[in-house]
């Protein structure tokens, strides 16, 4: 015979404690999301990890191409995402678009993460 414990009306409807911290805002909120929405692709995450990872955190657009295995104006698509989400710059050097990391870019997510 298998016993049940029955919760009075009172304890089941008070389920939810304070809160002991403050939330994120509505506007960090949206923020945050085009920035997750960004990190959401495998191509970005790999072209920020291979930005990240390259001297200065930094590289040029004709040294992403070979890695990702994308042409060039597809690869400049993810990365022109990349730069609306915070996560990168970009400086023109003759004909070429360099991208840099953003210092500190990825610190607001992981402490996002860190709290979540």
């Amino acid at each position: 015979m298998t016993t049940v414990e029955l919760l009075s009306v009172t304890a089941a409807g008070s389920c939810c404690a304070p809160l002991t911290r403050e939330t994120i805002s509505t506007e960090d909120a949206e923020s945050m999301a085009v920035a997750f929405k960004a990190l959401g692709d495998p191509t970005r995450l790999r072209l920020l990890s291979i930005v990240a990872a390259s001297e200065g955190e930094e590289a040029c657009v004709c040294d992403l191409t070979d890695p990702i295995g994308l042409s060039q104006p597809t690869v400049s698509h993810h990365l022109k995402i990349l730069m609306d989400a915070g996560y990168l710059t970009r400086s023109k050097r003759g004909t070429w678009a360099y991208y840099k990391l953003v210092p500190g870019a990825l610190d607001r997510v992981s402490q996002l993460l860190k709290t979540a």
